[in-house]
């Protein structure tokens, strides 16, 4: 081989790296990531960041109770007690309007943000502004006497 070619050879390789290289993470890209495995859920965690069983918290937690947890993405996320265990889902407290955490008020059976003065129902839809949006559901499903919150898909 001349050196002509080992030249083009070199030049050849030294263009295809950097190329290659913004090339693939760009075609990537396009690639949807994929579900995989268990949904990316997690478990919700009470006050002390211990997983929450679900015989130890009905156990401590009487029907019509509405208890944070730590839910998706560190947010506080009610659970709601009802007569046979715990709702199908959980409920985000953080105020569509400006972020604020919202108390449940058991006196009104509304939760009621303090900042503004937006309340949403024991479902977390709207009943009066200035939030215009009802809260996010996080989905809740029991999984080995835990519970399981995982994103609506």
């Amino acid at each position: 081989m001349n050196k002509r070619n080992i030249m083009n050879l070199l030049l050849a390789g030294g263009i295809a790296l950097p190329v290659g290289g913004l090339a693939v993470p760009y075609a990537l890209f396009f690639v949807p990531a994929s579900s995989g495995g268990d949904g990316g859920g997690i478990n919700a965690k009470d006050a002390l960041g211990n997983d929450v069983k679900l015989t130890e918290w009905m156990k401590t937690h009487p029907s019509g109770d509405h208890s944070l947890v730590q839910g998706l993405k560190g947010d506080p996320t009610y659970l709601v007690v009802n007569d046979t265990g715990i709702e199908n889902f959980g409920i985000n407290a953080v105020c569509t309007h400006l972020g604020c955490v919202v108390p449940w008020v058991s006196a009104e059976n509304k939760f009621k943000c303090p900042c503004h003065g937006s309340q949403y129902n024991n479902q977390g839809k709207v009943v009066r502004g200035p939030a215009l949006c009802p809260w996010p559901w996080p989905c809740e499903r029991e999984r080995q006497c835990s519970c399981r919150l995982v994103a609506w898909s």
